[in-house]
């Protein structure tokens, strides 16, 4: 079944859906700073992390819809060729990007929207392991 908009109005439509400051990473954000670890917010760096956290922790904060969580399952609910093509693109990107990533000497952390929303202290706990690890437990 073909997309029901033009392609000029699809594109305005997903003009509108925002890429930084959504509100998992804003929760996210609030939990860093309560815990008092630094970061950098959206570095401008390869992937487009949605936090660094120093030395070499990327943190990235992933919608269950747009990166393709329970992939299996939702790929047979997609209504449209344009869904099934777009999700599955950025769920292969989001596979090179963490490979890239890690060979570069990252820890690459990954979350879903509905960890953030529901375990955001475990979320944080997984990140304070991490930064633990990459100092040598010091």
């Amino acid at each position: 079944m073909p997309d029901m908009f033009t392609k000029e109005k699809r594109s305005e439509i997903m003009s509108k859906i925002r890429s930084k400051g959504t509100r998992i990473e804003l929760r996210m954000k609030k939990a860093l700073e309560d815990r008092g670890i630094g970061f950098e917010y959206q570095p401008k760096m390869f992937g487009k992390p949605d936090f660094l956290i120093s030395p070499n922790i990327v943190v990235f904060c992933d919608s269950s819809f747009w990166h393709g969580r329970d992939w299996n399952r939702l790929r047979t609910h997609l209504s449209r060729p344009y869904w099934y093509d777009h999700i599955r693109r950025n769920r292969k990107r989001d596979k090179l990007v963490a490979a890239t990533l890690k060979e570069k000497g990252y820890t690459v952390i990954r979350f879903w929207d509905y960890q953030l929303e529901k375990e955001i202290e475990k979320c944080v706990g997984r990140i304070e392991r991490a930064m633990h690890f990459a100092t040598g437990g010091s």
